[in-house]
C-alpha cells in the first residue's frame, strides 16, 4: 500500500496537488480523468483508441458486468484487462451506485406491477416487488444512462434484485461485491455503499451513513480475510517449493493480491454527516478514500459544498476520488478541494448526443489568482443545419485526429444519417479535450498556479 500512492507536489494556493498511482497495469499522473467504461468498454471506441487519446486509467461497473457476461466468465478469461483488452488502470464500482440511486420503482404499467417504494419511506421497510408477467420494460437511469435493477429488497444484510437481462434474483453484500469485484480483476476497488437518494431526509441520510459504514467494515474483513488464505497459502506452497505465482493463480484465483480498497463518503446533502462519515472512512485507512452521493440531482451548489465540507478531513497521503462527477466547469474548484481522481460519463454521453467540446474550456485565465473557465461558446451541437454547408475543422484550436482531419460538415453528415463513425469521432474528441484539461491543470499545479 505505500507504493501505490505518491505526492509528488502540493500547491501552496489552495489544497490541489500532483501525485501518481501505480498499480500492477501502469501508473496514473494526478490529477487524472478516468473515462467511463461501464460495460468493459469505453462507448464507440477501441482500446487503442482510448490510450491514443492519453487516456490513463478506466472505470467498470461490478453490477453490469456481474449480471452480464458474468463475474465467472471473466475471471476464466484472466480478468477484465485481458477480457476486454483495456490494458490500463481500471476502477470497478461495487454497484452500490445502480442498485440505491437507480433502482427506484412506480406504479404498474402496461402489464408490470410492483410495490412503488416512495422517496419517504425507509427502503429497509418496503415490501417485496410483485411481478404480474414481464419484465421487459426499460427504465433509464437519471443520472448515469444506465439500466434500472428491478429491486426486491433491501436489508442491513445487503439488497436483493432483479437482473434487467434475464430477470435473475441476485443478491449484493459487502462480500458479494468484493467477490466480485476480485473476481473481475480491476486495480482498485469500491466498498460496497448505500448511494442516498435526492432528495432524502436527515433521518434516512443518517441511517443510510451508517449502513455505509456497517458495510465498509465488512468490505475490508473480507479483503483481510481473503489475504490470509494467501499468506497461508503462500506459506504452504514455499514449504513444499512449489512455483509460488503459477500455483496461486490456480490455488486462489478469486483474489488479485495488488488490488486496492476505496472506502466511501456518504451522508447526503448534510453537512454534520458529511463531516462524520469522512471522518469514519479515513479513519478505517484503506488503500483510497471515494466520495459518493454526489450530482445525483442537487444542484451544483450543493455539490460543490458536500466536497467542500469534507475536504479538511480527506487523507494527505492516500488518493481520492470523486465518484460521477466530471463537468468542465466543476472540475477545477473540485481540484482544489483535493480531489485527485473524477469519473463521468459526461463526455461520452454528450458525444454520442452530437454536443462536442471546444478546446476554448481549457483556456485557463488568471484573475487575481483565481482560476477560470472561459464560459463562452464552451460546445457545439454538430447536428444543427448550421453546420450542413460548414467545412472549417471542427474546432480550430484543437490538434486531435478528427479535427486535423475531418470537416464540421462531415461529422454534421455522420450523425444525420446515423452513422457509427460520428460517435466514434465525436467521443474521440471530447475525451482528447478531456485529457488536455487534465493536462493543463497539473501544469498550473507544478507552478503553484493553482
Amino acid at each position: 500500500m505505500k507504493n501505490f500512492f505518491k505526492v509528488i507536489h502540493n500547491s501552496p494556493e489552495s489544497k490541489a496537488r500532483l501525485g501518481a498511482i501505480s498499480t500492477e497495469n501502469g501508473a496514473i499522473k494526478t490529477p487524472a480523468f478516468v473515462a467511463v467504461g461501464t460495460k468493459g468498454t469505453v462507448k464507440a471506441l477501441t482500446p487503442d483508441l482510448v490510450k491514443s487519446i492519453g487516456t490513463q486509467a478506466a472505470f467498470v461497473n461490478t453490477y453490469h458486468l456481474m449480471t452480464h457476461p458474468g463475474a465467472e466468465i471473466i475471471e476464466r478469461a484472466g480478468g477484465i484487462h485481458k477480457y476486454s483488452g483495456l490494458n490500463m488502470p481500471l476502477m470497478s464500482d461495487s454497484g452500490g451506485f445502480q442498485v440505491f440511486s437507480l433502482a427506484r420503482t412506480k406504479t404498474s404499467q402496461n402489464n408490470f406491477y410492483h410495490t412503488r417504494v416512495s422517496p419517504l419511506r425507509d427502503p429497509l421497510e418496503s415490501e417485496k416487488i410483485t411481478f404480474a408477467s414481464s419484465l421487459k420494460e426499460t427504465r433509464k437511469a437519471d443520472v448515469r444512462g444506465y439500466e434500472k435493477p428491478l429491486l426486491v429488497k433491501i436489508t442491513d444484510d445487503g439488497v436483493k434484485f432483479r437482473s434487467t437481462y434475464d430477470g435473475k434474483l441476485i443478491e449484493f453484500t459487502p462480500e458479494k461485491s468484493m467477490e466480485y469485484q476480485a473476481a473481475i480483476g480491476a486495480d482498485i476497488n469500491m466498498a460496497f455503499d448505500e448511494c442516498t437518494y435526492y432528495p432524502s431526509s436527515h433521518d434516512y441520510a443518517s441511517r443510510a451513513m451508517n449502513r455505509t459504514h456497517r458495510w465498509l467494515e465488512r468490505c475490508i474483513d473480507y479483503v483481510k480475510s481473503q489475504k490470509s488464505k494467501v499468506k497461508t497459502t503462500t506459506q504452504k506452497l514455499k514449504i513444499e517449493n512449489l512455483d509460488i505465482e503459477n500455483s496461486m493463480k490456480i490455488e486462489n484465483g478469486k483474489l488479485k493480491i495488488n488490488q486496492y480498497l476505496y472506502g466511501v463518503i456518504q451522508g447526503g446533502t448534510f453537512e454534520d454527516l458529511r463531516k462524520k462519515s469522512a471522518q469514519f472512512v479515513v479513519k478505517q485507512n484503506t488503500p483510497g478514500v471515494a466520495i459518493g452521493g454526489v450530482s445525483v440531482g442537487e444542484t451544483k451548489r450543493e455539490m460543490r459544498d458536500q466536497v467542500r465540507w469534507v475536504s479538511d478531513y480527506l487523507p494527505k497521503d492516500r488518493p481520492v476520488h470523486l465518484l460521477g462527477v466530471g463537468q468542465m466547469d466543476d472540475i477545477i474548484d473540485l481540484v482544489k478541494y483535493g480531489i485527485d481522481t473524477f469519473d463521468c460519463v459526461e463526455p461520452t454521453r454528450l458525444a454520442r448526443m452530437g454536443i462536442l467540446y471546444k478546446m476554448s474550456n481549457i483556456k485557463l485565465q488568471m484573475t487575481n489568482k483565481f482560476i477560470i473557465l472561459n464560459d463562452k461558446d464552451l460546445t457545439i451541437d454538430i447536428t444543427r443545419t448550421e453546420y450542413k454547408n460548414n467545412l472549417e475543422k471542427v474546432d480550430v484550436n484543437c490538434n486531435c485526429y478528427v479535427c486535423n482531419n475531418f470537416s464540421k460538415s462531415y461529422i454534421h453528415h455522420l450523425f444525420k444519417q446515423r452513422e457509427i463513425l460520428g460517435y466514434t469521432l465525436a467521443t474521440y474528441h471530447n475525451l482528447w479535450t478531456m485529457e488536455r484539461l487534465f493536462e493543463k491543470i497539473r501544469e498550473l499545479i507544478e507552478n503553484d498556479e493553482l
